[in-house]
């Protein structure tokens, strides 16, 4: 049996959905239905999300962008995630994740999901372990049943897409512990499971009562982002058996996961040398069946804080060439602080040029698309023709502000190189 005859939500947004989503990805119908029932393109959207626009995940389908946005025990501020939620729409974000762990997470949740018309996804072990620590307890007093009735809450509510840690095993976690990484575990998730797997001597009950969460998610057509909770957090960590470990087991779940209805995608790196960039990539499609993989950055080096989003974008751009199919963007706040509206929008235009720049190296027509039309608006020194195709025009217009009506750039002037021959 197909994965659409499986999955009654997935079929009903298919159906009210195809036609717009073929002709906005420039794409044949059946190339897509037939994408979808082999795991390598997904259709974000949970029936339950009001004022939702679905959207499609995997190549050949246009790279996505998303923006990570949520409250901090250090920086609690709900109406500043709303602006920031806002920020994230306006820059061009594809989808965003709700990753508060602080405040009242299921209020905060609600108010995102009526105020985003994009995909939202979530971390729900983030929510079971607020209530843990914030109660004075120790993570590895969950209890299992506790995770998944949030996990069917969040479904409920409306959420597209969820980051559930479920490829993360006891022997993972002990590999990672016993063989001294260089950081350790870096995934929030991840080292909460961790913790709990260590402490209780027990496997990781996403991965133990998988079928449970597939029959929650598959009832939504919540997607699983199969999370990557032993990924590298430093550049030396990159590609280490506790890695490849995880990765293995995330490809063995979503091919299950597929034969029962629910639609996974592969999240991945983390820090990685650019030279290693494009053999993990590829060893990590392989290893996972071509399902939809979702990378952070990757960040090509760690000496940057303040600058992480163009250390990501250059990882990212080269992972978009190589196969992925989905960008979380890094903000110039990344490993340092909360990051604010500002820093939203660098993070999203900058894994934007990144998806750019790896689509038109892979020679995506709407790309070249969008590179001619700059240069013929360049070559005309037609500025409305530019504007219409920046990826950030509000940049363009604030840049020139001070020069609009002049028909050169205020950096050559009457020197402008296009205008001295144009007459000849």
């Amino acid at each position: 049996m197909s994965l659409r005859s499986l999955n009654s939500a997935l079929n009903a947004l298919l159906d009210a959905n195809l036609v717009s989503l073929a002709g906005e990805e420039q794409l044949d119908p059946s190339l897509i239905l037939d994408a979808i029932d082999a795991g390598s393109m997904v259709l974000l959207g949970n029936p339950a999300h009001a004022g939702l626009r679905p959207i499609l995940v995997g190549q050949p389908s246009r790279v996505k962008v998303n923006a990570n946005i949520g409250t901090s025990p250090l920086c609690n501020c709900v109406n500043a995630e709303v602006k920031k939620l806002q920020a994230a729409v306006e820059s061009g974000a594809d989808t965003v994740m709700d990753l508060s762990i602080a405040g009242d997470l299921d209020a905060i949740r609600r108010d995102m999901l009526a105020a985003c018309p994009l995909p939202l996804g979530t971390v729900p072990m983030y929510a079971v372990g607020q209530r843990l620590l914030d109660g004075g307890q120790d993570v590895a007093e969950m209890n299992v049943d506790d995770l998944f009735e949030e996990i069917a809450r969040q479904a409920r509510q409306g959420v597209d897409f969820m980051t559930v840690h479920c490829g993360l095993s006891l022997r993972g976690a002990e590999m990672a512990v016993k063989q001294k990484r260089v950081m350790g575990i870096v995934s929030r998730g991840g080292s909460m499971l961790a913790r709990w797997m260590l402490e209780n001597g027990r496997e990781n009950p996403l991965l133990e009562y998988f079928d449970r969460l597939l029959d929650v998610c598959r009832e939504f057509n919540v997607t699983l982002s199969l999370g990557d909770g032993l990924r590298p957090g430093a550049g030396a960590d990159a590609g280490d058996a506790a890695q490849w470990e995880e990765v293995i087991n995330l490809g063995r779940l979503a091919v299950y996961a597929l034969e029962r209805g629910v639609q996974c995608m592969i999240e991945g790196p983390g820090h990685v040398p650019m030279q290693q960039v494009r053999s993990q990539i590829q060893g990590i499609k392989r290893l996972t069946n071509n399902a939809p993989l979702y990378v952070l950055g990757p960040l090509t080096i760690d000496s940057a804080p303040g600058y992480d989003h163009i250390a990501g974008a250059i990882g990212g751009a080269i992972a978009v060439e190589a196969g992925v199919d989905f960008l979380c963007y890094l903000t110039p706040a990344e490993h340092l602080t909360l990051p604010d509206e500002a820093d939203v929008r660098a993070g999203v235009l900058a894994s934007r040029v990144a998806a750019q720049a790896g689509e038109v190296a892979l020679g995506r027509p709407r790309a070249l698309q969008r590179e001619a039309a700059m240069n013929a608006a360049r070559k005309a020194l037609d500025w409305d023709g530019m504007r219409e195709a920046a990826l950030d025009p509000a940049r363009l217009d604030a840049r020139r502000e001070a020069h609009r009506h002049e028909e050169v750039c205020a950096m050559c002037g009457k020197f402008c190189a296009v205008k001295m021959l144009r007459d000849c």
